[in-house]
């Protein structure tokens, strides 16, 4: 497909929310960033939304929580379907599509809409008759399309029994001849040619990494005391949210094995996949003789206050005066909480995630690493880098060196030029 560079002006990123620090948020935002500096303007459509209103278009049924889209959501997957769906399910998911599709059809004659970009809205079915209203709409108009891939259907479990496979192999992907694929991994791109036939391009998540964050200031002085620690008390951080494929179980073996006074700090909630999770990671941590704390409640994007008057702070100043960083995540689709570790100069723990395996580790980065459970080695080694300056700085220098070189806004901006000729 060829994509006219010249006669496209407005792009429309369309997901189910576009607001907090989600990793779609966060990379649509970098991408957006990116189009800017190249002078497009950029234009929003979502079930949440937390851009400029004169930008953005507001549908409540794009949602993944939407009460309805949620009843769908949970009647077309589970092992009790059998693969069999009711007609009424099917009536119901056509009658949202076709109100989603007369909304895009509103958003893009609002904003003269010339290219779109689907984020991860035909990728993964949280919200089927979303995905469902933007294949037909590209279908009908045969507007460009970036359709950029975070991670799919078939790399999680809970997706694999439903009653739904005609609308998966229909929009999540869409095979259609005016949609270039970007996804985020060498990994992805192969499944995705595998099980579909699509081609392909690997474009990985980024930052900024020409320019290096800013020193803490003034307002993040209290961070440590704010979270109760001692003067002598290592900051152990867990930034992710309290799911299961996190493996948070391991962050609390390692911070029991060292020996060393810590604290197990984990930045986000769990959000919209229960609260079982978080009960086993109290009981556990409890079991460890662990101090885990979840700050949930004062991390936020934003700085602020909250209800009972604490202060709010964002997860870069909780990075800064973090000591370790703990990511032992059994799958991501890429892993942005390792470029964040990167990023703030902070050593890490990784375990051996696919795309880590095969796409970061290659280009020399250095962590401590596991493989499903914490090792002694992994433990002498964690506590080596909490007391030894050295070689701390010569793990983070080094990783932050490679990660300007492949991970930063210009390998960004390159390659996502790159789609438009």
């Amino acid at each position: 497909m060829y994509i006219p560079f010249d006669k496209v002006h407005h792009i429309g990123f369309i997901s189910t929310r576009f607001a907090g620090t989600d990793g779609v948020s966060l990379e649509t935002e970098k991408w957006a960033r990116v189009f800017e500096k190249e002078r497009f303007k950029c234009f929003y459509f979502a079930g949440e939304l937390d851009r400029d209103p004169s930008c953005s278009f507001l549908s409540p049924k794009a949602h993944f929580m939407e009460p309805e889209i949620r009843t769908i959501f949970n009647t077309a997957f589970g092992v009790d379907t059998y693969g069999v769906r009711d007609r009424a399910l099917t009536t119901q998911i056509h009658t949202i599509k076709d109100l989603l599709k007369d909304q895009l059809y509103d958003f893009i004659a609002k904003f003269n809409i010339d290219l779109l970009v689907p984020e991860n809205a035909l990728t993964i079915p949280l919200n089927i008759p979303l995905g469902l209203a933007i294949t037909e709409l590209i279908a009908e108009t045969g507007l460009p399309c970036i359709a950029h891939h975070h991670d799919f259907f078939w790399e999680r479990q809970q997706f694999k029994a439903n009653s739904v496979w005609d609308y998966l192999n229909m929009a999540f992907p869409p095979h259609l001849p005016t949609i270039r694929h970007v996804v985020i991994s060498s990994s992805a791109s192969n499944q995705l040619s595998l099980r579909t036939g699509i081609s392909s391009t690997i474009i990985p998540n980024v930052m900024d990494f020409e320019n290096p964050p800013a020193p803490p200031d003034e307002y993040t002085d209290d961070v440590r005391q704010a979270l109760g620690l001692a003067a002598d008390e290592k900051l152990i951080l867990q930034p992710t949210r309290v799911v299961k494929r996190k493996g948070i179980e391991n962050a609390i073996e390692l911070v029991s094995r060292l020996g060393i006074k810590s604290r197990l700090v984990i930045s986000h909630a769990s959000g919209d996949e229960g609260h079982d999770y978080e009960q086993r990671v109290i009981d556990y941590s409890r079991r460890m003789g662990v101090d885990t704390l979840f700050v949930s409640d004062i991390i936020n994007d934003q700085r602020g206050t909250t209800a009972d008057g604490r202060k709010i702070y964002t997860l870069n100043d909780i990075y800064h005066h973090a000591d370790f960083i703990t990511y032992p995540s059994t799958v991501e689709g890429f892993g942005n909480a390792f470029l964040e570790a990167v990023y703030f100069r902070k050593p890490i723990m990784v375990n051996r995630y696919s795309i880590y395996t095969f796409d970061i580790k290659p280009k020399g980065f250095q962590a401590v690493e596991i493989d499903g459970y914490v090792t002694e080695d992994a433990v002498a080694q964690t506590q080596a880098l909490l007391q030894t300056a050295s070689m701390r700085q010569k793990m983070v220098e080094n990783n932050y060196r490679l990660a300007k070189q492949f991970y930063s806004y210009s390998v960004l901006h390159k390659k996502l030029m790159n789609l438009m000729i």
